[in-house]
């Protein structure tokens, strides 16, 4: 009975009701032509001198439509013959074309819809739970569903039957077909009992999903991505619990990536009090040390995590060499950072200008960014629409060096470049990197695999618009427990390990054997970030650490049966 009604609602879509009517008028002919062809045959038998009945016409004509002609029945004269040939070759050609027709409008197509359709599963198990509902397409959902694969999390991908949700099922993804505006659909995926729900459709259709979704559960946190400033606005009284404007804040970041050379932190990360800051190595207190040498800890008590040289990340260690083109990862608390500041950074203002490429949203939203913080820019653009008019805009093609002196790049600061072409954007990175050895280059990346090639070319530092939307999708699952960087770096919190409980800090050479860097432990609600070396890690405590994704591997290795990260719990925050 299924199977008859998705056969049935196949054969009832407009496209098919027009191929039944063409149908009837088929078999009408084909009725039509049988009459006729039989009326001629009792002619031509009369004037043979032979009578057959009506039965045995109809017999003779569709016998010899069919090509079947079984020779029983046969003409002697010449124009018996003749007509013979008449309806045998008509027969053929109309048959060839009604039968083939049928078969695959009636028989085949109404079949693959139907194998189609159940090819992928309409709901989840019912034992499944905190589980990602992901209702959407892109690079950010793929990034996403690889963290999700790597955490183990359980995760549904949700949508309308179409050849390439199919194509991903046959591929291994774990997708459930429904029709995205659909109640059913979501309780058929158990957003009631949810950790998470990710819309990346365009801002209308995420605003009825959003809506739709909670129509069935007031608890379950919902992201959504918006396109605008104002669908930010709409999707949070829709429902929406984090509304992220991919465009505007990867702009944002990039900015934030500009160190303009006076050493000062910037906060790329918080978790609860501790805040993960990167700054610029150049200082004639830090370049060409090592490590153990500097005066960082005495003078802020900041905890040095490790370096990016290059987008190369490199886990901190007592011999490590400070070079003045590294950027370092600090941790410590807003105090903390502002002796960092104080110790390490000048006050002088910058007056050399940073060159933002492109004026699409993310040209934009960086070049307000830098307008804010107070860095001169200037935006370099082909289209004169997306030039600013206060005199910060320049029209012409980056690729031309008059465009780039004319920007400043003989005395910029930095270039970002936020064109939506990873191929101009490698080309970009390599050229002002040949004009300028000592310029920082921060790129963005529109794919994932890409970002090694900008690192190649010279960028700095790479943001992927995948990473940046997978993260902050990841981030919204909990609040205290888990913060994913921007360039990989990952903060989590979980228990003190059973074989490292009531030990001293300096004696658990947590850094040594996994890479990962204790910054904090937690009692209860009270977090003492950067603790000193002696320590002692409480049994009902928890450790925040900071770790690459390799080092975070070796961790879990290292610790397989003590650890368990900590099931993100549910949070309501509504961000643009």
């Amino acid at each position: 009975m299924k199977s008859l009604g998705l056969i049935l609602g196949y054969l009832s879509g407009s496209s098919r009701r027009r191929n039944t009517r063409l149908v009837g008028i088929l078999v009408v002919i084909l009725i039509v032509l049988v009459a006729i062809y039989s009326a001629i045959f009792h002619v031509l038998m009369a004037r043979e001198g032979r009578e057959h009945s009506w039965a045995t016409g109809v017999y003779w004509a569709l016998t010899v439509m069919s090509t079947l002609g079984f020779g029983d029945i046969t003409f002697e004269s010449d124009a018996g013959r003749i007509f013979t040939l008449v309806v045998l070759v008509s027969g053929a050609l109309f048959i060839l074309v009604l039968l083939p027709f049928v078969f695959i409008q009636f028989l085949f197509m109404p079949w693959v819809a139907w194998r189609d359709a159940n090819r992928a599963p309409r709901r989840v198990a019912d034992d499944v739970r905190d589980h990602l509902v992901l209702v959407g397409d892109g690079p950010v959902i793929e990034a996403v569903i690889r963290r999700a694969d790597h955490t183990g999390i359980p995760y549904v991908l949700v949508g309308s039957a179409t050849p390439e949700l199919l194509a991903r099922h046959d591929d291994g993804y774990k997708v459930m077909v429904g029709d995205p505006d659909s109640p059913d659909t979501y309780r058929a995926a158990g957003v009631d009992r949810a950790a998470l729900v990710a819309a990346t459709h365009p801002d209308p259709t995420n605003t009825n999903i959003v809506f739709t979704v909670r129509e069935i559960s007031e608890t379950v946190p919902i992201v959504a991505t918006a396109s605008t400033a104002e669908a930010v606005d709409v999707l949070a009284l829709a429902g929406g619990d984090v509304v992220l404007q991919l465009g505007e804040i990867l702009g944002r970041d990039m900015a934030a990536r500009v160190f303009g050379r006076n050493g000062e932190s910037k906060v790329v990360g918080v978790l609860g009090r501790l805040l993960v800051a990167e700054a610029d190595a150049d200082h004639p207190d830090l370049v060409g040390r090592a490590l153990k040498d500097t005066t960082i800890r005495d003078r802020a008590n900041v905890h040095v995590v490790g370096t990016w040289r290059r987008g190369i990340y490199e886990s901190a260690t007592p011999d490590l060499v400070i070079d003045r083109d590294d950027t370092l990862i600090l941790a410590g608390t807003r105090d903390q950072l502002d002796a960092y500041d104080e110790a390490f950074a000048t006050t002088e203002r910058q007056s050399a200008p940073v060159i933002v490429v492109g004026g699409g949203r993310v040209g934009r939203a960086a070049a307000r960014a830098l307008g804010s913080a107070g860095f001169p820019y200037k935006v370099v653009e082909k289209l004169p629409g997306r030039v600013p008019t206060d005199g910060h805009g320049i029209v012409g093609d980056a690729a031309d060096h008059d465009v780039l002196v004319e920007a400043g790049i003989t005395d910029a600061i930095a270039v970002l470049l936020t064109t939506h072409d990873d191929d101009v954007n490698v080309y970009l990175a390599i050229y002002c990197r040949r004009l300028r050895p000592d310029l920082q280059i921060i790129s963005r990346a529109v794919l994932e695999r890409n970002v090694a090639t900008l690192h190649r070319a010279g960028a700095d530092a790479v943001l992927s618009y995948p990473t940046l939307g997978a993260n902050r999708v990841w981030n919204a699952l909990g609040s205290e427990d888990a913060l994913v960087l921007t360039e990989g770096l990952e903060v989590f919190r979980c228990p003190v390990p059973h074989s490292l409980r009531a030990r001293r800090l300096d004696e658990s050479r947590v850094r040594e054997e996994t890479g990962c860097t204790v910054v904090a432990v937690a009692v209860a609600d009270e977090l003492t970030v950067n603790p000193p070396g002696d320590t002692v890690l409480p049994a009902d405590g928890d450790l925040v650490l900071i770790a690459d994704p390799v080092a975070r591997e070796a961790f879990a290795k290292r610790y397989p049966t003590d650890v368990t990260e900590r099931r993100v719990g549910r949070r309501r925050v509504r961000t643009a």
